[in-house]
């Protein structure tokens, strides 16, 4: 490998050839990601405020937009099959996200973080999500390329959180009994009330974190688990780094917007654990078999699609009917 091309992991499907990443397109995905984190800090969040539903519906389609329509720049680059392989990963991210986002809104509510700034800790966790996500990929495919029955691993661990989503409690969990959050307490000394959107103020000679930052580290935190899951998924559909990395961080672009969208709909999706249950269990399945049969990507991609649309219907359908029943 030589300093200007970057050698991508061939995917999962054999009819996908070996591509040679140049750097400057490597350059080129990471300086458009950066420009888009740019553009939001400078004019979106250039005065907190809270974002109502119509302005995240409107970032929410704008980021999905883009985020698909990157398929095309695929599509054009390195075929078909790769672009299959971009959008059923970014389906997977995206899917898996949206309970991410109900937790999210768990712990503002328990921190009762005001709505004005929740915008900047989700940008700055959204930022890190992307660092963190871009070491889980490598080191993941690494792994795959250097101990081949890591896939085995992967695939465990997918099916052990499919088990665990579809027998999950539906009881709400309070954050001040979860370890990260009693670490976080406990490590960093902070101030008792908000400082504006302050991270961090002075006081006494010494510096403290305000209630911001903990919810800042909480959500990293809980975000790295969340890629245990999230990450093998993916890398059950293709292992070029590059599909990998970019249909990660478009789906998780879009995640601040789809968080103030969705996050008091948390009792409509009734049926949303289920659903992603059978979306890791799928995955896992195929990394497990991969070596006795390669289920194509389009396979994969309908199945997917099918499901998490299933999913949804559902479980707008069932509380339809409830709240009929509550009228009457």
């Amino acid at each position: 490998m030589n300093s200007y091309a970057l050698i991508a992991s061939v995917g999962t499907d054999s009819s996908l050839p070996s591509e040679v990443v140049p750097l400057w397109a490597w350059w080129a995905l990471v300086g458009f990601v950066a420009l888009l984190l740019l553009v939001d800090l400078k004019l979106v969040m250039r005065k907190p405020h809270q974002i109502n539903t119509r302005e995240a519906a409107i970032y929410s389609a704008a980021w999905i937009t883009l985020g698909v329509s990157f398929t095309l720049v695929i599509r054009i680059w390195l075929g078909a099959e790769a672009a299959s392989e971009y959008i059923t990963g970014y389906l997977i991210e995206k899917s898996l996200s949206i309970d991410n986002v109900f937790l999210w809104a768990m712990l503002f509510s328990y921190f009762a973080v005001p709505a004005v700034y929740q915008h900047r800790v989700l940008f700055w966790g959204i930022f890190g999500a992307l660092v963190m996500r871009a070491g889980f990929i490598f080191g993941g495919i690494a792994l795959l390329e250097s101990l081949h029955w890591i896939v085995y691993v992967f695939g465990g661990i997918l099916l052990i959180t499919a088990y665990r989503f579809f027998v999950g409690s539906e009881e709400e969990t309070n954050p001040a009994d979860n370890r990260i959050f009693r670490w976080v307490r406990r490590v960093i000394p902070q101030t008792d009330d908000y400082r504006g959107e302050h991270f961090l103020v002075r006081e006494h000679g010494r510096w403290l974190a305000t209630p911001l930052l903990t919810v800042l580290v909480v959500v990293e935190l809980s975000d790295l688990l969340f890629a245990v899951d999230s990450i093998p998924a993916i890398l059950a559909v293709t292992q070029h780094e590059f599909i990998v990395f970019s249909s990660n961080a478009f789906a998780i672009l879009g995640l601040r917007a789809l968080y103030f969208l969705l996050a008091d709909m948390k009792d409509r999706f009734v049926y949303l654990e289920k659903g992603l249950a059978v979306i890791l269990a799928f995955v896992g399945i195929k990394f497990i078999i991969s070596d006795l049969y390669e289920i194509p990507t389009a396979y994969s991609l309908a199945f997917i699609a099918i499901a998490l649309t299933l999913t949804i219907w559902l479980s707008l359908r069932a509380t339809r009917k409830e709240a009929r029943k509550r009228a009457i």
